[in-house]
């Protein structure tokens, strides 16, 4: 079996690459890269693979373009592009060529276009501003490519923005999707025709039709939380990342991944990440179901991702804590997907909040 290089963000002033050998169960850290301040989210355009981008997370927020050398470590800083506000928490390369970030605290984001192979950031992309219908504070999120429009998460006015290309390509709010009162939608997938959507402050999750464009509606067909059992007293469930892998021939059901940050009293055990299954789709039983509770030792899983499927990476998925000390681990899928167990684990760098396999 092969190795695997794997690019970290965190919060820090580098990009880690992470050696995992599957056959040895290791896993070591080869390289930091330095970066900007706050690197939180790395994102890799879909269609090169050479380029990596970071978002840095503080007051006046940007994003950096890098090549990623053969090594798995990074260029120096390609390019930059403010991101117009403060603490941008999410970025992703579009389908388009754009790089799309969104401002936490300042209620607003970009949609960047690029160019010289996705290097090079246009620095003229207008803002968009998020309207404030239910309450004073905006948190825009992660954002999700469904088609020819992008959908952004707002924690703080919970509802889900629908952006579309008006005829200068640039993105402006066409819609929105409801969520429930107070929830905060924090991140978002798709499979098939539904759309799975993971609550922060509720610590749940929903699935749903997706909705017409711009604005129609569709029925919560499911809500269910997310948190473990018999956490102990004082524990604070805050939802964290929400993953669906695509179905593989090792791995053929669509099972959905969910982890949970405790950001109160800890478990023994660590956060866990919760397994679930949409069961009886298509009919008036449709609803999500529990599959397992994978406790993982980490403190606050905030980023998570699942190797490539091209050469069998589908099997692990690598995770930590925004919090604590227990580094990194590498989990293995077992059950067809419905059970996990660790099979690596480093401790040379305490937290890192989002991986990126290379």
């Amino acid at each position: 079996m092969v190795s695997f290089k794997i690019l970290a963000g965190g919060y820090d002033v580098f990009v880690a690459t992470y050696l995992f050998d599957p056959q040895a169960s290791s896993l070591s850290v080869v390289s930091r890269s330095s970066t900007g301040n706050s690197p939180s989210w790395i994102s890799q355009p879909p269609t090169n693979s050479s380029i990596l981008y970071a978002v840095n997370e503080v007051t006046n927020g940007d994003v950096q373009s890098f090549i990623i050398n053969s090594d798995g470590s990074l260029s120096a800083v390609q390019d930059s592009a403010l991101t117009g506000g403060n603490n941008p928490a999410f970025a992703v390369a579009l389908s388009t060529g754009a790089v799309a970030a969104m401002n936490y605290n300042t209620g607003n984001g970009r949609v960047i276009p690029t160019t010289n192979s996705g290097l090079t950031f246009g620095q003229n992309s207008p803002m968009i501003t998020f309207p404030k219908p239910n309450g004073p504070v905006s948190h825009p999120h992660m954002v999700l490519e469904h088609g020819s429009e992008i959908l952004v998460s707002d924690l703080g006015q919970d509802v889900i923005w629908r952006l579309a290309p008006d005829s200068s390509n640039n993105y402006a709010v066409q819609g929105s999707i409801p969520s429930k009162a107070k929830s905060g939608p924090r991140h978002m997938a798709i499979h098939d025709d539904r759309l799975f959507v993971l609550h922060e402050l509720s610590s749940t999750l929903t699935v749903q039709e997706i909705p017409a464009a711009p604005n129609g509606t569709s029925t919560i067909l499911s809500d269910v939380s997310i948190a473990p059992p018999d956490p102990p007293s004082g524990a604070a469930f805050a939802a964290g990342e929400i993953l669906i892998p695509e179905p593989t021939e090792n791995f053929p059901e669509p099972y959905i991944y969910t982890s949970n940050r405790n950001t109160g009293v800890q478990d023994s055990r660590g956060d866990s990440i919760a397994i679930f299954e949409l069961v009886n789709k298509g009919t008036a039983n449709e609803t999500l179901q529990l599959v397992n509770q994978v406790y993982t030792g980490l403190d606050q899983i905030r980023g998570m991702e699942f190797g490539p499927s091209s050469n069998g990476g589908e099997e692990f998925l690598i995770a930590a804590g925004v919090a604590g000390s227990a580094g990194t681990v590498v989990l293995r899928r077992t059950e067809g997907g419905r059970n996990m167990e660790i099979v690596a684990k480093n401790l040379d760098i305490p937290t890192r909040t989002t991986f990126v396999w290379i």
